[in-house]
Parts: C-alpha cells; structure tokens; sequence
C-alpha cells in the first residue's frame, strides 16, 4: 500500500483551495479518502450528490473560503488530518483557533482533541478572556471548556473562605509566612467590592461569627505574646521575638482591614484600648534589640485604624477610654513621626522605613474628632501638651484648638441662654 502525505502531488486526487475575502487563493494536495474520511463538509462536497465538485487535471476541487486570520489555522487543520493519534495544538490560541475552525469542517476528533487540550492546560489572562468571547459561540458541547471559570455554589465557597480564614489568623512556621500572606490578600480581595461585589454579603452573620472566632483568638496569641514580652529582662529579648511582635502586628493590621470592610472592628478597638500600656511598654522593650522601626509603623498603622473606627464613631468607647487613648498614643505617634523625619533627613533620600501619608493624614483628623468629644477640660490639658511639645507640627491640632476657644468662649452665654 503507497503511504500519503499532505501535500503529496504525485498521489493526490483533490485539491483543496483555500481562499479568503482579500484575494488569497492557494493550492493543497489531498487525497479524498482522508478527507471524506475526517470531514463532514468534505464528505459532503466530495459525495455525488454535491453540484459544483470540478474536475481539475483529473483531481477533484474543494474550495474553503476563510478570513485572513484564519488562514494559517486551516492549513494546520488539513495537516492534522493526516496525523495519527492524539493531535498536538502548540499553545492554547492555537488550539482555539484549530478548534472553530474543524467544527467548520466537521472534523470531529480533531475537534475533541483541541476540546481537551483546552480543559487540560493553563491560561493566561489574555488567553483566558479570548476563550471566554469564544467558546459560548461554539455549542454546548464545548462549554466543559469553561468550567474553571464557572460560578461556585455558597457551599463550596464557605467552606474554602473558613479554611483560608483560619489559616490567615493562625501561627505557621517561619518558611509558610509567604503562604499565609497570600491567604491573607486573597481574602480581603474576595470581601472587596470593586467591579464585581464581594463573594459574600458582608452582613452574613455565619461569616462574621467565624471572622470573630478567628480574630478573637489572633489576639488571645498577640495578648500572651506582649505578657511574655514584660515578664522577661531586656537582656534576655531575642531578636527572633522582634520578628515574632512584627509578625502580629502584621496580623493584627491586616485584621484591620477585613473587620474594617465587615464593620465589626468594635471588638478589636476595645481590646486595643484595654491592651494599649501593655503593647507600648512591650515595644520598648523590643527596641531595646532592635534599632529599625519596623515595629513602630506596624503599630502606627494599627492605631490609626482603631482611631478612625473611634472618630468615625463606628465603635463607641467610654470617655475615659478615649481620654487614655489619646494620652498613650499621641506622644508615640508623634516620636515616630519625627524619627522617621530624621532619618530621611539623615540619609538625604527616601527611607526604607515609611508609612504612605494617608495614614499620617487619617491619623490626624482621628485625634481632632476624638479630642473635640471629650470635656473641655481634657481637651485643654491635651491641646497644652502639644502646644509644649516639640513635635507640635504632627499633628496638626490646630482645628481642634481653634474649635476649644470657640466653645469656652462663648460657653458662658451659651449655657446662660439655656438656663432662661
């Protein structure tokens, strides 16, 4: 028996012009049986029954009209009907153009093939959002295509939101901390509303309870960590538990962000406010190792979420509460600040160790609206703190100054014109 090949002049029997819109007409020698064999729309051209089958040197003639951009594609697929076996597509645009173009020709295994190879490899993101344009145009039997990327049932997604959840919160060996990291930014994506909604409705209260059980026991670990931390002498504070405090507040900054987005921060505000002289004395303690300020601006940014939750008044604490609050942590606020002035200063560039000016500005605004709720007597002693201090340009508590004069100014008539 003679072996065929595509292309073969001497032992074809049809031509197959392939033609498109633009005025390209090319020539390929096949042979009928294959082609009758493998294509439904060549079977049909080639039958006795098909009208406008010619005859050319003796050899049968099928034209195949295509687009410009799908012209390398047909010939692949003529080519890959000569091939035996499983068919090879080299990529997946590849295999999605092969694809539309044997449903075209009816040729079905061919068509199985790059069906497979596409459930079967990976995509990328520009890959992915051309075989989501394309596959629901090709029939139900190649939607399997898409199942990746097809909706999960609320089921599935609690179940894989509670494991994440408690994998985020929990304390995992040094080498995992990138893994938990990951855990830690996927969940907050999947509570953010940005083109699409959140994955869950946030006022789920079997999510919220499960997010609470988690922080709660966050920071039941941190309240041990900073017992520990006051319990031992400075001399004997490693470096690895400088890690170790980072690694909380880390924890503790990012459960911000989440409680933030679910409005429950109030149980971590209160536990902040009962915890704070402990935490302050235990970062003392850590500084006495550690001579970068990486712990600093972790508690920064941790205390400008509590306190804007407070100013936002989304959280309601006791005015002793805040009266402590702002006592404790505007002189540590303000240290930072001018140390990490100075150290930009000192290296004549931006230092390493920053926190971006949101955080600086919200902070700010946090201490004006909390102290503009206390008595007027707290707030005197506070405003002439920071007259005295020599950080009195951060925060800028020149509203909340201005606002005390008002009051006590004009607190005398006011109250009078009530009393009549």
């Amino acid at each position: 028996m003679v072996a065929i090949a595509f292309g073969d002049r001497a032992t074809s029997d049809t031509v197959v012009r392939l033609r498109t819109h633009e005025g390209r007409d090319d020539w390929f020698y096949c042979h009928s049986k294959v082609l009758i064999e493998k294509s439904k729309y060549f079977a049909e051209r080639l039958s006795d029954d098909w009208p406008t089958c010619q005859i050319i040197d003796s050899r049968n003639c099928v034209e195949v009209y295509c687009q410009e951009l799908d012209f390398n594609f047909h010939v692949t697929a003529l080519r890959l009907l000569y091939v035996k076996g499983p068919h090879k597509c080299y990529g997946v645009r590849n295999a999605l153009g092969i694809l539309q173009v044997s449903i075209h020709l009816g040729c079905h295994q061919i068509a199985s093939d790059c069906k497979e190879y596409l459930e079967a490899v990976p995509w990328e993101e520009a890959e992915e959002e051309e075989i989501l344009k394309t596959i629901p145009n090709l029939g139900e039997q190649y939607k399997s295509i898409l199942s990746r990327l097809q909706p999960v049932c609320q089921t599935s997604l609690t179940g894989i939101f509670i494991s994440a959840i408690r994998f985020a919160t929990s304390s995992p060996p040094i080498s995992m901390r990138e893994l938990k990291s990951s855990a830690q930014e996927q969940l907050e994506y999947m509570l953010t509303e940005d083109d699409d909604p959140p994955l869950f409705a946030l006022d789920d209260e079997f999510i919220r309870s499960v997010v609470k059980d988690c922080i709660k026991r966050l920071l039941c670990r941190f309240d041990s960590f900073v017992e520990l931390m006051l319990t031992v002498s400075i001399d004997t504070v490693l470096e690895s538990k400088v890690h170790e405090f980072w690694s909380h507040l880390c924890d503790i900054s990012w459960a911000c962000q989440i409680l933030g987005k679910m409005e429950i921060m109030k149980d971590l505000v209160h536990y902040w406010l009962e915890a704070s002289a402990n935490i302050l004395r235990a970062a003392e303690h850590v500084k006495s190792v550690s001579d970068d300020m990486d712990i600093e601006i972790k508690i920064v940014e941790v205390v400008s979420k509590v306190l804007e939750t407070i100013g936002f008044g989304n959280a309601i604490v006791p005015t002793m509460g805040r009266i402590s609050l702002v006592k404790i942590w505007l002189p540590f606020v303000q240290r930072v600040r001018a140390l990490l002035e100075q150290d930009k200063i000192m290296r004549e560039e931006d230092s390493p160790a920053k926190l971006d000016g949101e955080i600086w500005q919200g902070l700010e605004s946090a201490f004006v609206s909390i102290i503009l709720t206390l008595p007027s007597s707290d707030q005197a002693a506070i405003l002439s703190d920071w007259l005295r201090s020599e950080h009195a340009g951060y925060p800028d508590l020149t509203e909340a100054f201005e606002l005390w004069c008002y009051r006590t100014k004009v607190a005398r008539r006011r109250l009078a014109a009530l009393e009549k």
